[in-house]
């Protein structure tokens, strides 16, 4: 679970950030985690600092009806529990979360200029058709674009496939990304020296691309965030939210 812990790093990482946030990237680089960590940092560091809280709500959007699997709307208890509101299948029952259908509520928190929104996409060029049926609500200037990279995934474990994976993305959506996250990680067998590997192979594709790193993430509470002291850049914690412990066993 992420700490309450605030560093500057954390706080400012949503300053960076417009109120609404599209998360990208392909299966098994962990954009879902992300997305579920980011909603609930924001919490947790709006909690810590209400002075400096922005919006006054937070909305995290399910629009992964590709993959059955690692849903961040599985966290529906988690997320609620901690005030931040979960939209994506017109269904409310986990028992037909397969189905490919999206609740006309998404177009709420959307339309709502106190909602703080993170959109959890599919992944890969596929994964992300759904958002152009809100394209709408993208193409303004309150909409920053993420993709989640993790250099161990064999679709983007080269410079040319993670770039060719960033171009396909805007290219079916129309939108451009604007920062890397490195999430580069093996679930519970990560280790620092993944984490250094994978921020410096996001650097690389940076220096192509012209886009910026956001940061590096950590799986809290397996790789220690001193051991990331040589890191330049924002560390954020991410939790194993979406990984049950006995699928590793």
């Amino acid at each position: 679970m992420i700490k309450k812990q605030c560093s500057e790093t954390q706080n400012d990482i949503f300053d960076e950030l417009k109120r609404k946030i599209i998360v990208t990237g392909h299966y098994g680089s962990g954009k879902t985690e992300f997305s579920v960590s980011l909603a609930m940092l924001h919490q947790v560091l709006t909690h810590i600092k209400p002075s400096q809280k922005k919006f006054l709500n937070c909305a995290l959007i399910d629009l992964d009806i590709i993959n059955p699997y690692f849903r961040s709307r599985e966290m529906r208890e988690l997320l609620q529990g901690s005030g931040v509101e979960i939209y994506g299948s017109a269904f409310d029952t986990e028992i037909t979360a397969e189905l490919p259908a999206l609740g006309a509520s998404i177009r709420a928190p959307l339309e709502n200029n106190n909602y703080r929104v993170i959109i959890d996409t599919g992944g890969n060029d596929t994964g992300v058709l759904p958002l152009n049926q809100f394209s709408k609500y993208f193409k303004n200037d309150d909409t920053t674009v993420l993709i989640i990279i993790n250099a161990n995934r064999p679709d983007t474990d080269s410079i040319e496939n993670a770039i060719n994976h960033i171009n396909a993305i805007e290219k079916v959506t129309g939108l451009t990304i604007s920062y890397i996250v490195n999430n580069t990680h093996l679930l519970r067998e990560t280790t620092a020296d993944d984490i250094i590997k994978g921020n410096e192979f996001c650097k690389k594709i940076v220096d192509i691309t012209s886009k910026k790193l956001l940061c590096d993430c950590y799986p809290d509470g397996i790789v220690d965030p001193d051991e990331l002291k040589r890191l330049s850049g924002r560390l954020i914690p991410i939790g194993l939210y979406m990984r049950p412990v006995w699928m590793d066993i």
